[in-house]
């Protein structure tokens, strides 16, 4: 009984499943997603330390790191959180 706990939550973790991206990937997949919505995108260079800035979704924001690294699997969930928004949302 339990590897088929096991074997369902593997499932829905591999169903939601993003590829990496980096910090302007991120951006430009939001800038779509908010036109899709009819919400307003931007991002504020001067927000931020250096290759930071802040990144607005609606009345939502988030800080981007770098944007031509690779942002982890941790962080990203943390921005999704930031700006409400799902792993679906964003596919």
């Amino acid at each position: 009984m339990v590897d088929s706990d096991i074997f369902v939550l593997k499932s829905c973790q591999d169903s939601i499943k993003i590829a990496p991206m980096n910090g302007m990937e991120f951006i430009n997949k939001l800038k779509k997603l908010g036109k899709q919505n009819n919400v307003s995108v931007r991002f504020l260079k001067k927000r931020g330390k250096r290759s930071h800035g802040t990144l607005y979704y609606g009345s939502f924001f988030t800080i981007v790191k770098d944007r031509k690294k690779e942002i982890g699997p941790g962080l990203f969930s943390k921005m999704l959180a930031d700006l409400n928004l799902t792993k679906n949302q964003l596919k």
